[in-house]
């Protein structure tokens, strides 16, 4: 492939790794990635609960009496703030306890942030089911996107370091499986409470459930090898890993491995990732996360609910919308965990890529065609239904690349001593961008009408180009090898190798 991919027959490294899946891993995998769920479920619930008649009559009056008016914009029906405001103040929170996640993860570990991130979204929870105000529903965001930081940070990591490297991109994946889960269930829950005075405190406050299964389930499993070793546990560690491992299997040299690279990673600070021969790991810490919510599938998946209702389908249709949409993208995540391991990761992300652009380009086309630049043409069931067909597709595409992926890559590339340095930034770089995003999107919709979608689709062609050309293939290589793939990119060698040609070991 073009863009400096290249082929790996056998795993770089001194270490022979098991690939073998024990029950342990397993079930060790399926809790971190549980973590999944809380984002997805306030994903999928934020955007339903604010077509709710009974919590717009509550907190936001006047978007009700502007969906009345006589003469009304499509596009602008949801143009509010405040808001806005109730669904983007979680991803700020979220960015302070992401940048916080760094040292507190390398401090106390990878299961103990999660057990963190949980209790503290468990709370926002809590609040959000009980508001009474904006500011108590502002206050519980707040909480949630603490939590939602902490675990995205943490979790992510888990994954990738124990996971064998035969098998670490469909366990990796399985984080962004258990948030397309959370998306369906808020969804289904959703549409279940919305005729209900209450139901909007069901949505909003059993996002308890998640999050009290993610943590009692971490309470279960044990930390990373990886984690233990850094924080100088080494007995742990050997017990950690010749669980995950199996009995029958000699850990000793992976352990060795693991000391040896913790040694390495003692003489860092937060600055060592800025170093020359760690360029292309900080470029892919910023692009990778920002690149994905430049695809606009948070945007979608957010207001699709408000989307699908401005563009003619009625509101109960509008959250079966939201439901299918959530179920597409779930079945594609299942599609990219099959074949990840087994095509690589740039294929899935460049034909996502393709797809998502020709269904962007599609919608904008639909739009702009039948109800009119200024939008304020009816637009009829039919055409709804088109609309949604494609943002269907676009969804899939989505699901099998740069919704699993954007995880995965950040998580597999970073050597020990920056990887939570490296994971924490790739973590705040999303919840920024998602943050002004979803702040600027509902004015945006109704300032660039049918064009919003163009400005999306763009951006994928950028990001799709981006990937061909300076994102190396990482399938099958272990972690401690990962180093390798720089000195053989047509771009990154500069970087990484000395002036005598060595590559630099991180």
């Amino acid at each position: 492939m073009a863009g400096g991919g290249f082929a790996v027959d056998k795993p770089v490294t001194n270490t022979n790794i098991s690939g073998k899946l024990t029950f342990s891993i397993i079930i060790t995998c399926i809790v971190a990635a549980s973590g999944g769920l809380l984002f997805g479920y306030d994903i999928g619930v934020s955007g339903g609960v604010t077509t709710m008649v009974p919590f717009l009559q509550k907190f936001f009056p006047e978007i009700l009496r502007k969906a009345v008016g006589s003469e009304v914009n499509m596009y602008c029906v949801y143009d509010s703030q405040v808001l806005t405001l109730f669904t983007s103040s979680l991803y700020l929170a979220g960015l302070v306890s992401s940048l916080a996640a760094s040292k507190v993860t390398t401090m106390f570990g990878r299961r103990n942030v999660i057990i963190l991130g949980g209790s503290v979204f468990l709370a926002g929870g809590a609040i959000n089911g009980g508001s009474e105000n904006i500011p108590m529903l502002i206050l519980g965001r707040i909480f949630l996107g603490l939590g939602v930081g902490f675990t995205n940070q943490a979790a992510p990591l888990y994954l990738s370091e124990i996971a064998p490297p035969k098998w670490r991109g469909a366990f990796s994946t399985g984080f962004q499986f258990f948030l397309g889960v959370g998306v369906v269930a808020a969804g289904c829950i959703n549409f279940a409470t919305a005729k209900h005075t209450w139901g909007w405190r069901l949505s909003l406050g059993l996002a308890v459930v998640p999050a009290a299964v993610m943590t009692i389930g971490a309470f279960l499993i044990t930390d990373t090898p990886s984690s233990l070793v850094e924080r100088g546990k080494i007995d742990q560690a050997r017990k950690s890993l010749q669980k995950i491992r199996g009995s029958s299997v000699d850990i000793e040299p992976e352990l060795d491995e693991l000391i040896k690279w913790n040694e390495i990673a003692k003489f860092w600070s937060f600055k060592t990732i800025l170093k020359r021969e760690y360029r292309p790991h900080l470029v892919m810490a910023f692009a990778i996360p920002f690149f994905q919510q430049l695809t606009g599938i948070n945007i979608v998946a957010f207001y699709a609910p408000n989307l699908f209702q401005s563009v003619g389908l009625g509101h109960d249709a509008a959250l079966l919308s939201a439901i299918i949409l959530g179920v597409v993208n779930l079945a594609s995540i299942l599609v990219s965990t099959g074949v990840v391991d087994r095509f690589g990761r740039r294929f899935l992300f460049i034909t996502g890529g393709i797809m998502m652009f020709v269904c962007l380009m599609a919608v904008s086309i639909v739009l702009a065609v039948v109800t009119g630049v200024h939008g304020t043409k009816v637009i009829s069931k039919g055409n709804s239904i088109l609309v949604l067909v494609l943002l269907c597709f676009y969804a899939a595409g989505f699901g099998w690349s740069w919704g699993p992926l954007t995880w995965l890559i950040p998580s597999e590339i970073f050597p020990l001593n920056i990887r939570s340095t490296g994971q924490s930034i790739a973590v705040a770089v999303q919840f920024i961008i998602v943050f002004v995003l979803s702040q600027t999107f509902l004015s945006m919709l109704c300032h660039f009408k049918f064009a919003a979608f163009l400005f999306y689709g763009g951006w994928v062609v950028v990001m799709t180009l981006f990937i061909i050309f300076f994102l190396p293939e990482t399938k099958g290589i272990p972690l401690e090898s990962m180093y390798t793939i720089w000195g053989k990119h047509w771009f990154w060698s500069r970087f990484v190798k000395r002036e005598d040609g060595q590559e630099n070991h991180p």
